[in-house]
């Protein structure tokens, strides 16, 4: 590993122009404020700002969060913090349903699927198209 040593854990959120009460419907529109996170141990990597229009014919990608911490709980925890601190107005995302994922006992235990949604009362169910 060229003598460098892993430190921390680190957590990304992938925020989209999607709608989870709605089966996470992609939501494009005008963007008209933005504001990311910040501080020690928090990068933002996005193409949004104020004024962009979010397409509704490609990916609903808008920002990944990307948070560190000395353990997983820390990692968490900010992940949860920033994910309220990320603010942009003029289409609909999951960065509050991503935070309540964050704060969820199940995920925090690293007990989680790919039916942890379907299961899980609180969070927006997925719905299924036969």
């Amino acid at each position: 590993m060229n003598g460098h040593r892993l430190r921390g854990h680190a957590i990304e959120c992938r925020v989209n122009a999607e709608d989870p009460s709605r089966n996470f419907q992609p939501s494009p529109g005008l963007i008209t404020a933005y504001h990311p996170p910040g501080g020690p141990g928090v990068r933002v990597d996005t193409h949004i700002y104020a004024g962009y229009t979010v397409p509704p014919y490609y990916d609903s990608l808008l920002a990944k969060v990307i948070v560190h911490g000395n353990t997983r709980t820390e990692a968490l925890a900010a992940c949860a913090r920033h994910s309220t601190r990320l603010s942009f107005e003029g289409c609909d995302h999951d960065d509050p349903f991503l935070g309540r994922v964050m704060r969820h006992p199940d995920f925090v235990a690293g007990k989680v699927d790919t039916k942890f949604l379907e299961r899980e009362p609180h969070l927006p169910k997925i719905k299924h198209e036969d």
